[in-house]
């Protein structure tokens, strides 16, 4: 695709805002198709699945953000002067096409776009069978964008792939692929890296932890233990684990009343044979697996530790690599914890939930990455390009 100027690209973006604002009851009658059709068996889903005024807001939000950020192509990054006299710059530059493949949540076909398109990338689209009326109608929302502006519709495309064409899809692509983002569970994650054929940048799982230090602020973090599991359950940033330290002063009667509340608030606990003793009535950890599982539930896993080098050994065995936080007053030891956990964020005390573009000041985001390569955390528009060099010379050859 070609490049396109930051004048044309905004101006796509306006129209889009206007669309999506008028076309408001078109939108949320789509997803009302969609709400009727899912199995609501699984809250965490049917959450993401949901549109309403609010969400739709938040839509219009988030493209009038990355509307007002820098266009992130053609950004220099080094320019050099070699004492031969060549010049060579290094300068940001699209990753060409983009296919992200996820799970339920509409809101999805408006924040990956507005950001892919933004940074001069064509988006392909694979959005779960379940909101396929949703997604139909924001598809129909760019397209106009689009060629009200006169580009063609081929920039932001959905894909209409059962789980076999798009098996076929990855391995034999129609078109040239540059960047795969898969966005969902474990077993959706493992799908796309067994038939990808390019680069495929993961949106891992959370099965996120939290360590309770022997000197926690008992108030802190009871508050932030209650924010991080129960505020939004289908949140990719949502807390699975507590490592408590058994030198916590008073620890009997802290395990019991953390217990009575989050009881209160219809949280199912699942612990360790330690804090069963204490406990009684709850399940003990059936098997190790659960330790690796993302609840996306009302439900919580909280096991004892002996110290901080346990907690964090455990949480570099068992975690998602996504967000960890520990709890302590003590910023030596927060300091080691954060250096030491391998997670996309790493928190002191503060809830997980704070893993996610907007609120990390990122603005909109692709996904949150847990890869390594090319870029760890919030995908946001900056991170959505890769770079290129040009080379300057006048008749230079390498002798």
């Amino acid at each position: 695709m070609k490049l396109l100027s930051s004048k044309i690209k905004n101006k796509v973006l306006n129209s889009m805002i206007k669309i999506i604002d008028r076309d408001r009851k078109n939108i949320l009658e789509a997803n009302k198709k969609d709400l009727e059709a899912f199995n609501k068996e699984d809250q965490a889903l049917y959450d993401r699945l949901v549109v309403d005024n609010a969400k739709i807001n938040d839509m219009i939000r988030a493209i009038h953000e990355v509307k007002a950020q820098n266009d992130p192509v053609g950004q220099e990054i080094s320019d050099l002067t070699l004492d031969t006299g060549l010049r060579i710059t290094n300068k940001t530059a699209p990753f060409g096409t983009i296919l992200i493949i996820y799970e339920s949540r509409p809101d999805v076909t408006i924040e990956a776009a507005v950001l892919a398109f933004k940074a001069n990338n064509k988006i392909l689209l694979k959005g779960g069978k379940e909101a396929l009326h949703s997604n139909r109608i924001l598809e129909k929302c760019w397209h106009e964008a689009l060629e009200e502006n006169g580009l063609s519709k081929e920039w932001i495309k959905l894909l209409h792939l059962k789980r076999e064409e798009t098996q076929e899809f990855l391995k034999n692509p129609p078109e040239k692929l540059d960047l795969i983002v898969p966005r969902g569970g474990e077993r959706l994650l493992n799908f796309v890296k067994a038939n990808a054929t390019c680069a495929v940048l993961i949106s891992g799982r959370g099965n996120n932890f939290l360590y309770v230090a022997k000197d926690a602020d008992w108030l802190k973090t009871v508050k932030v233990i209650v924010n991080a599991k129960t505020d939004k359950i289908s949140g990719c940033n949502a807390l699975d684990k507590v490592l408590i330290d058994k030198n916590i002063p008073n620890y009997k009667s802290k395990l019991q009343e953390l217990h009575i509340i989050l009881s209160k608030l219809k949280v199912e606990l699942v612990v360790d044979k330690n804090v069963g003793e204490i406990l009684s009535e709850e399940n003990i950890i059936p098997n190790q697996d659960i330790w690796y599982e993302e609840f996306l539930a009302m439900k919580l896993l909280i096991a004892q530790v002996d110290n901080a080098d346990n907690a964090i050994d455990s949480i570099n065995k068992y975690s998602g690599g996504h967000s960890a936080s520990i709890l302590t007053e003590d910023k030596k030891l927060a300091k080691k914890f954060m250096e030491q956990v391998d997670s996309a964020a790493v928190y002191h005390n503060a809830s997980t939930r704070f893993t996610d573009g907007g609120q990390m000041g990122v603005g909109a985001e692709l996904a949150i990455s847990t890869d390594k390569l090319h870029h760890r955390g919030p995908l946001g528009l900056k991170q959505l390009v890769t770079n290129k060099y040009y080379i300057f010379g006048d008749g230079h050859v390498r002798v």
